[in-house]
């Protein structure tokens, strides 16, 4: 798993849309693409142009094929005290080690939205807290995780293509209902 550093990394992932939610945390995530371009690859553009600047050339790693990046946003404006704010950082983190493998190789912010009542959770630090964050960031999380490919009933006629119109239903003979002929 490889860390967001940038903002325009930040930035990136962000823009990519809100793909969970919990009453404290959003899930923001940039699907990557295994022909992401590398970054000698781009032209560049203007006068202080980084071919870095493109969203999917941020998360290149030369020679590695597309992994799950991490970032983890956690203002104060929600949680007031450094020591709340390294404290939910490093669960999410932790979190998202574990659950790691079931993700899609893409860009992930986790971003607190919300702040913990400071009257109910006293300590920054608390493990009423820390439980608390715990158990948001696992539901949070196991709504983003890649679910497993459910098998596909056999259909006993062809799928139709989209805008095509459908089959006229069989329309009995005489001799099938039952009905003869005068």
């Amino acid at each position: 798993m490889q860390r967001l550093k940038t903002r325009p990394q930040f930035q990136a992932a962000m823009a990519g849309g809100t793909v969970s939610r919990t009453p404290h945390f959003a899930l923001h995530r940039l699907a990557l693409t295994a022909a992401a371009p590398a970054a000698a690859d781009l032209p560049p553009e203007g006068p202080d142009a980084s071919p870095m600047r493109e969203g999917q050339a941020l998360f290149v790693v030369p020679g590695s094929h597309p992994t799950v990046w991490l970032g983890a946003m956690v203002p104060k404006r929600w949680a007031k005290r450094a020591v709340t704010r390294n404290t939910i950082k490093r669960q999410i983190y932790q979190l998202a080690s574990e659950f790691e493998p079931r993700l899609l190789p893409a860009a992930h912010v986790v971003r607190l939205r919300a702040g913990f009542d400071r009257k109910q959770f006293i300590s920054a630090t608390s493990e009423v807290l820390k439980q608390a964050v715990r158990a948001e960031l696992t539901q949070l999380l196991r709504k983003a995780c890649v679910q497993p490919a459910k098998p596909q009933a056999k259909a006993s006629a062809p799928a139709l293509a989209k805008g095509a119109p459908a089959p006229l239903p069989a329309v009995p003979t005489p001799a099938q209902s039952g009905m003869e002929s005068a």
